[in-house]
């Protein structure tokens, strides 16, 4: 049973959840933990999907865990403009080293840095806790949990989605798969990405997707009421099938 929306706004901090950047809903993020994938959508149609790799120590927000947060969030900066595939941050400063992947003993941060702010309670401390999505030599161990809390990518796969996700952009970090598009819409391969031409998400998708106004949304102008009130709602649906699957 859905709760009252008095009850649902209860569970987010409005000081939290305030993004500073403007949101951009005609482009949108959403990461499967489950599947270590991360999809691109324009206007609710699928761009690309990229594999990747969340945190090894698991799920949350805590601080000094390492974890990844769920929830919604959004890009708050980018930073790597122009800079090569490989070059090495320390402290979101270029060092003026370039690695190959998979350069032995080496787990920097490289290529490009999209650094993420939480817009729900459950990941108000992303933006302070530097949660990024960003490039790693350690390519070999894309595609299973080995990050420190950020979302890691193929240095190729990050600099070509640094250049199609703008400042606001939403991301959504989600436990389950990604929401399944049109089977019978042409694809094409583009630099370690599936780029799906035209392809819609569809009334199979979890959910948690398409229960929100996030994953197929109606304009690019929602605010920051209507995106908490959307993240408050996916987290509540999750909490109940956590429940659930306690009690089974």
């Amino acid at each position: 049973m859905l709760r009252p929306l008095t009850v649902i706004f209860s569970l987010i901090s409005a000081t939290s959840a305030f993004a500073l950047a403007p949101l951009d809903t005609s482009n949108q993020l959403i990461i499967s933990v489950r599947d270590q994938k991360l999809m691109l959508l324009r206007n609710g149609s699928k761009v690309a999907v990229y594999p990747v790799s969340t945190s090894m120590f698991g799920l949350g927000d805590a601080w000094g865990r390492m974890t990844t947060p769920l929830g919604y969030l959004a890009v708050e900066k980018k930073i790597g403009d122009n800079v090569p595939v490989g070059a090495v941050f320390h402290n979101r400063r270029l060092t003026g080293e370039v690695l190959q992947p998979n350069t032995p003993g080496r787990d920097p941060i490289t290529t490009r840095i999209i650094w993420l702010r939480g817009l729900e309670a459950q990941n108000a401390h992303a933006f302070q806790r530097c949660i990024y999505i960003h490039g790693t030599p350690e390519e070999k161990k894309i595609g299973q949990p080995a990050s420190y809390g950020c979302i890691r990518m193929k240095a190729k796969d990050v600099a070509e989605l640094y250049n199609q996700v703008p400042i606001g952009a939403v991301v959504q970090i989600i436990p389950d798969r990604l929401p399944k598009a049109d089977k019978t819409k042409p694809r094409q391969e583009m630099s370690g990405g599936v780029v799906a031409v035209t392809a819609n998400t569809t009334p199979e998708a979890p959910a948690r997707i398409s229960a929100t106004t996030l994953a197929t949304p109606p304009s690019s102008s929602l605010s920051v009421e209507q995106m908490r009130m959307a993240g408050a709602l996916a987290g509540a649906r999750q909490k109940a099938k956590l429940a659930q699957n306690k009690r089974l």
